[in-house]
């Protein structure tokens, strides 16, 4: 069996289910399927925030500058996007089962490598360089992986649910990335904390492994390749004329709208922010406040959790709230993560004030992520080509995050200056930078909203 062979879509099944059962199997498998994307993207995300959780062992241990791992992290960030685009326009045709699994597996595998290569260093004496240079290598490759994992997991709600049910589920799935930071930011900082940044990659590769089983035990391809009838036929959802053109038309139709272009440019400024505080975040708060690595993870990890919160409320806010409007929860959102991000970086405050600031600025961007990135994409484009508009935006918020990292990263490192023999740090200009792009994020859409509904009957 070839590679093409392997990974292409599913060929219905030859196989029917009985009438009689068709509506309790296809319930079964589409929730299983819905979980299993959900749990193992969530996972996904262990694999690419351990590099985040280690970054301060690694710097007052003396392996890697702030710099350097600002070069490190873009790696991973430049090839997430451009993997993003090309795997999002590849998806489309392909087994999703199969296909996420794959970069799940790989990503731990690569973990694995990093955690082996840093004992290494401690026992064999690696030097600094070699180590700089393997894991911005090794780095890149797991970008790439990564990019393996949303796409498949969005497009398996287009094969297994109808439009009326979709905005619900989406807002969900859209809530794993932050699971997974919430993982990674409590099980990992511990585990960092009482072993080292080495075991900080192996616990990844461990919960990428774990995910990679799942979506081999629990997801489907699509209902056909189960001898169900297609999602058309179980929900009775009426075709639109666009849903009979070919994929390849609708992905080209996709790249012309000017309207994911202009949500694409509002989700990178939305990941300038996100990434500035789930990359930077816990540094922030040990040089700037005085945190233990401890502390710093804790409170870096409630943020985690209340994106959980706002990326589930989008949904339902904007259907049942706002009505169907994207307009007012996209406005409010973006105020309250611009204001509570402007008193997180340049208000004094304790523990639990901080906590404070990072949940609702985290609950804010979940919501407006939600509706920005996802709801307003997914209003605008065809079902068989879901796969193709989340290429564009993700190669526009990838590339944007990793900008970010390697700006933030210099930023931070010269503007820091040595007093008494101590690092003294200043965040004053990368917090300008950072609060910058969580204005831009909300005003972008809001003001161009009605163009970008306008352009969609022009062009399809």
């Amino acid at each position: 069996m070839g590679l093409y062979t392997y990974y292409r879509i599913s060929k219905p099944s030859a196989e029917k289910i009985p009438q009689e059962k068709v509506a309790k199997e296809y319930k079964t498998l589409r929730n299983k399927t819905f979980w299993g994307v959900t749990v193992a993207y969530s996972l996904y995300y262990v694999c690419r925030m351990s590099l985040s959780v280690v970054k301060q062992p690694l710097i007052d241990e003396g392996v890697l500058s702030a710099g350097q791992l600002g070069l490190i992290g873009s790696a991973l960030l430049f090839v997430y996007a451009v993997g993003k685009f090309m795997n999002g326009f590849i998806a489309d045709y392909c087994n999703i089962r199969r296909f996420m699994a794959t970069g799940l597996f790989v990503s731990a595998l690569v973990n694995l490598i990093m955690g082996v290569l840093g004992f290494m260093q401690g026992t064999a004496g690696l030097s600094t360089v070699l180590i700089f240079i393997s894991f911005a290598i090794l780095w890149g490759i797991n970008g790439w992986m990564q990019s393996m994992g949303s796409p498949p997991g969005v497009i398996s709600l287009s094969r297994w649910f109808p439009h009326s049910k979709r905005g619900t589920y989406y807002s969900i799935f859209s809530s794993t990335p932050y699971v997974g930071e919430f993982l990674s930011f409590i099980m990992t900082g511990v585990i960092v904390g009482a072993l080292g940044w080495e075991a900080g990659f192996v616990i990844a590769a461990l919960a990428g492994l774990i995910g990679s089983v799942v979506i081999l035990m629990f997801v489907s391809d699509t209902p056909e390749s189960k001898g169900l009838p297609s999602v058309y036929e179980l929900s009775g959802e009426q075709m639109r004329r666009e849903d009979s053109m070919p994929t390849r038309e609708l992905q080209k139709l996709v790249v012309k709208h000017p309207g994911i272009w202009i949500i694409a440019l509002s989700s990178a400024f939305i990941y300038i922010t996100k990434y500035a505080i789930a990359g930077w975040g816990v540094l922030f708060l040990q040089k700037a406040r005085g945190f233990s690595l401890e502390d710093a993870t804790q409170i870096i990890a409630f943020s985690a959790a209340f994106g959980i919160v706002g990326t589930v409320l989008a949904g339902w806010l904007s259907d049942k709230i706002f009505k169907g409007d994207r307009v007012k929860p996209a406005v409010l959102s973006g105020m309250l993560s611009l204001v509570s991000l402007a008193l997180f970086l340049f208000t004094a405050g304790g523990y639990v004030v901080n906590i404070v600031y990072v949940s609702v600025f985290s609950l804010a961007v979940g919501v407006l992520y939600c509706i920005v990135a996802g709801l307003m994409a997914v209003d605008i484009v065809p079902r068989k080509a879901t796969g193709a508009a989340l290429g564009v935006v993700g190669i526009s918020s990838y590339v944007a995050a990793g900008l970010q990292d390697i700006t933030s990263g210099y930023l931070i490192q010269y503007n820091t200056s040595v007093v008494d023999g101590v690092d003294v740090y200043d965040f004053g200009p990368v917090s300008w930078f950072w609060l910058a792009a969580a204005l831009i994020s909300f005003m972008l859409p809001v003001m161009n909203w009605k163009k970008m509904r306008k352009n969609l009957t022009k062009n399809i």
